[in-house]
């Protein structure tokens, strides 16, 4: 029953974003195309500003930050010293019956090399789905496929950078990629950054980014996508010195959820086993969200070593070290680095936000956004669309307030009731109406979203009282 209330959520939401134009199919007019997704109006106003919260938080508000804006596509050879050319894969199996491919780790607590009924492949605890195939017996527990229950064929390794080629002759030294994270645009540009900058340590890159994965299996609305945006940073530090600089930036973490409205009840940090680690990484650090469809990874806080700038220095021939004006050494530095995927913080905020309750008698959704990060901050009403007197007061309002707040909406279409439900489906925190007491006394009726309390308040006072 909690699975159910939880899909049924998840399908609310994305009616929503739909409905009001949030998020939309990519191509949507000619049947779609699994993975992507477009946004439409509020959507990108939701998305640039919880990019904004981000910058302000990490970047912004600190001296020992740079921005950075990396080209999607690189020379190959960068994913060739990453490791990404030949270990950027998961493993996938393909279901004899239905053909449908899926990625292993999605459907099975362990299974089965079904070429040998002996060996089993055990998952990692955290990514055990719920059905297995017991070893040495054929008895299916549960089933195989996910959709149609028949035998998955033995597992091989897919690699899910999206492969492209430079220029008109498409032969192995044009090969490129369309990036798979943003981070190495950052590591191969350091000495570019030391040479220009000449920032001292500890000192971090920063950047907000396209990145596209061929994923086997898209699912899950916005959260598994093939094109998605990330917003990360690599903070450069002396290697002695990463666990402060660890710490700091998991409490920050903390504290950026905090401000978009994810409760901290429903954000989970796990400590990753040695085993479950990415390559580079001696130590990382899951924050997971409670989304509709489980406990799921936001983001991610990790140590790199030097594993990055070593790889590059020994493959490209150009020293990529830190030379210490103090003692006159040179080191290569090591790398703190938190990741955020901008489409699931989306995710995780709609899903904080969709609220429903009564008002008047009458079923309401609404989207409890923190004012910050709403599409809308404010939007304005005349009490009624065919009476001119009125339709000029608000308009004179609204170019008002289109002054002093960042996001202000003139809205006339349909009756107040309808126009006050819809601001609340895109989490509008307060609408303003002006009827025919606004033409005796130069008062507006000033509606929370929240609470659906009214007042009256006079126009010179209106920047004032919203303070948003």
């Amino acid at each position: 029953m909690e699975k159910n209330k939880q899909t049924d959520l998840l399908e609310k939401i994305v009616a929503l974003c739909k409905r009001r134009g949030f998020v939309f199919p990519g191509s949507e007019i000619y049947g779609g195309l699994s993975g992507f997704w477009d946004y439409g109006h509020y959507g990108a106003l939701l998305k640039e500003n919880i990019k904004q919260v981000w910058w302000g938080q990490f970047v912004d508000g600190r001296e020992d930050m740079f921005r950075f804006d990396a080209a999607i596509v690189m020379n190959q050879k960068v994913w060739q010293a990453s490791g990404h050319a030949k270990g950027f894969a998961d493993p996938l199996v393909e279901c004899e019956k239905c053909k449908k491919q899926f990625r292993e780790d999605q459907i099975g607590n362990s299974r089965l090399n079904l070429k040998d009924s002996e060996k089993v492949q055990p998952l990692p605890a955290r990514t055990q789905p719920d059905k297995v195939i017991l070893a040495g017996t054929g008895i299916v527990q549960s089933s195989g496929c996910p959709d149609c229950g028949g035998r998955l064929g033995e597992a091989r390794q897919f690699n899910m950078m999206f492969r492209t080629h430079v220029g008109a002759i498409e032969d192995d030294f044009a090969l490129s990629y369309l990036r798979p994270e943003t981070a190495q645009g950052m590591f191969a540009n350091f000495k570019n950054t030391i040479d220009s900058l000449h920032p001292k340590l500890p000192f971090g890159l920063a950047q907000i980014g396209k990145a596209f994965r061929n994923e086997i299996a898209p699912r899950d609305f916005l959260f598994r996508a093939r094109e998605f945006e990330q917003m990360e940073i690599e903070y450069f530090v002396r290697p002695s010195e990463w666990e402060k600089s660890f710490e700091e930036f998991r409490e920050q973490t903390k504290r950026f959820f905090t401000s978009l409205g994810l409760s901290p009840k429903s954000v989970h940090e796990l400590e990753v086993p040695d085993n479950e680690r990415a390559h580079y990484s001696k130590r990382t650090i899951d924050f997971e969200f409670d989304y509709p469809f489980g406990r799921k990874e936001l983001s991610g806080l990790a140590y790199r070593t030097d594993f990055d700038l070593s790889a590059h220095q020994e493959n490209s021939g150009v020293p990529l070290e830190y030379l210490d004006e103090e003692s006159k050494t040179k080191f290569i530095p090591h790398v703190i680095e938190p990741s955020f995927g901008v489409d699931r913080l989306v995710l995780a905020v709609l899903s904080s936000a969709y609220t429903e309750d009564e008002m008047g008698g009458d079923k309401r959704t609404f989207l409890k956004l923190p004012p910050k990060i709403a599409p809308v901050k404010v939007a304005v009403f005349p009490l009624l669309k065919n009476k001119p007197k009125l339709v000029e007061k608000a308009r004179e309002i609204y170019k008002m307030l289109k002054k002093e707040i960042d996001s202000v909406e003139f809205d006339d279409n349909g009756n107040i009731g309808k126009r006050y439900r819809r601001q609340d489906e895109i989490g509008t925190p307060v609408a303003i109406t002006c009827d025919f007491q606004t033409l005796d006394d130069n008062t507006v009726t000033v509606r929370d979203r929240d609470s659906g309390k009214q007042e009256r308040v006079r126009t010179e006072d209106l920047v004032k009282k919203i303070n948003l």
